[in-house]
């Protein structure tokens, strides 16, 4: 049984006061080294893994390009579009499944589980033969790859205080971001393959399916488990007094370091939550700007006019640029404890990116856009993402709320995919207006959500209401 919120408190707080520098104005080099060494062991490897799931994602247009439209008569009707449709119904079915698993399982081997399936699946689409069993692998890469991402997030924030989650998914999706950038340079590097009898796009698909199963069995040894969960002999890097005082600190923080069985009625209990809604409809709405541009950037290149070489080079840079926009703006956000300011502000970068890349003449300029675009929707993920984790409490809540968010995302997924169709390129007017008006309705869910926290917490300052079962708890906005 977890000790009473009395008894948490006083030890935290004793923990606390030993681990203060003697003037008591900040956290002692213990405290600091504690932080840093689950930073060094939990972020980068699950960076790694999302990383190359990202690739896999947008590795369909490359491949479109590369030979594969030609080949299994992809350019046909909506072929294309179908086959990044499809993704995304295993993708929005299984989120909250797999993290329920991912308690039972243990994150380690789940994780390290779907990777290596995710990472057979594509290795497969190098031998398909004709554009149905690409989209029948599609379907299989989408059930895989559809827990990684919200067990990552749950994880995450299960070992971190509120402030401090927001720069550790922004380092953990900027890894992602650069492996992007440079995801299209080792299509290009694979295309040049001619080995086997198979055309270099092939090649693409094997070479981005053998890395995530390579990496597989190094996340087992790596990922650690949630902090309730933990066992001392996978833990070397952490004494058992890190571990407590991390345990203690997440008590302090949010009273939710326990882990609580999800059960059915949880599942209920998140789905009755309005606020969990307007966040995943935020998450699904900055993740639309995010898919337009993974999706449809080397297709805008290649209308601009430029060949094969520069399309795969001048894919990288945006996402490049994307990395400090999004953990510089990350850092200011937990400085400040704010969120919805900077979800609006990501939203106008997206808004007047896509505007440029749709009306400027200039090829320079169009490009220009696509770097605002990029860097603003992508920047708006992780804001996001925190502003759900910051305002929700219980392990169980937080299992299913993640799921359900993130779910939401493969939705945003599907509205790209369909609203920006081949008969509009190079320009796709019709895609960029759709993705426009996501970013206004994102601006005003923020609108929405701001006013019921400043009101809440104005409520629980003169005591009229105890916030998520919390005493002394107060909403971000």
């Amino acid at each position: 049984m977890p000790p009473p919120p009395l008894e948490r408190n006083r030890r935290w707080r004793g923990a606390e006061a030993r681990d203060r520098s003697p003037n008591g104005s900040e956290a002692s080099p213990y405290l600091r080294d504690t932080s840093r060494k689950i930073d060094l062991r939990l972020i980068p490897i699950l960076g790694a893994l999302y990383a190359i799931s990202g690739i896999d994602r947008a590795n369909l247009a490359v491949a479109l390009l590369a030979g594969m439209g030609e080949e299994l008569k992809f350019t046909e009707g909506s072929r294309y579009s179908i086959a990044l449709l499809i993704f995304f119904v295993p993708y929005f079915i299984f989120e909250i499944p797999s993290n329920i698993i991912l308690r039972r399982v243990g994150a380690a081997r789940w994780l390290s589980f779907l990777s290596f399936g995710w990472g057979v699946s594509i290795l497969g689409s190098g031998f398909a033969r004709s554009w149905t069993v690409i989209v029948g692998i599609r379907i299989l890469v989408g059930t895989f790859e559809a827990g990684f991402v919200p067990g990552c997030l749950c994880l995450i924030s299960c070992w971190y205080d509120r402030y401090q989650v927001q720069k550790r998914i922004s380092v953990f999706y900027a890894i992602s971001l650069l492996a992007g950038g440079f995801g299209n340079i080792l299509a290009y590097g694979a295309m040049k393959i001619h080995a086997g009898g198979f055309l270099g796009w092939r090649w693409i698909f094997i070479v981005e399916g053998l890395i995530p199963i390579a990496l597989a069995p190094l996340g087992y040894w790596l990922i650690v488990d949630f902090p309730d969960k933990v066992h001392m002999s996978r833990l070397p890097f952490l004494t058992a007094e890190q571990v407590q005082i991390t345990k203690d600190r997440l008590d302090s923080d949010r009273g939710d370091a326990q882990y609580i069985k999800v059960t059915r009625k949880t599942i209920f209990r998140v789905l009755r939550m309005w606020q969990i809604w307007v966040y995943s409809f935020q998450f699904m709405c900055a993740g639309i700007g995010v898919y337009a541009f993974a999706y449809f950037t080397p297709l805008i290149l290649q209308g601009l006019g430029f060949n094969e070489t520069k399309i795969y080079l001048l894919s990288a840079p945006p996402n490049i640029a994307a990395i400090p926009y999004a953990f510089g703006l990350s850092y200011i956000a937990d400085k400040t404890k704010m969120r919805g300011p900077f979800v609006v502000l990501h939203a106008v970068v997206t808004l007047v990116g896509l505007m440029i890349t749709a009306y400027t003449k200039q090829n320079a300029v169009r490009y220009f856009g696509i770097f605002l675009g990029t860097c603003g929707s992508n920047g708006n993920l992780p804001t996001i993402l925190a502003w759900q984790a910051n305002n929700i409490r219980g392990q169980d809540i937080r299992l299913v709320a993640s799921g359900f968010q993130v779910a939401a995302g493969a939705i945003g997924g599907i509205y790209a995919s369909t609203t920006f169709i081949e008969k509009q390129a190079p320009e796709y007017h019709g895609g960029i207006w759709a993705t426009t008006a996501a970013q206004f309705a994102l601006i005003a869910s923020v609108a929405l959500i701001t006013i019921h926290h400043r009101r809440a917490n104005k409520q629980a300052d003169h005591s009229l209401v105890v916030l998520e079962g919390l005493e002394g708890f107060r909403y971000t906005y």
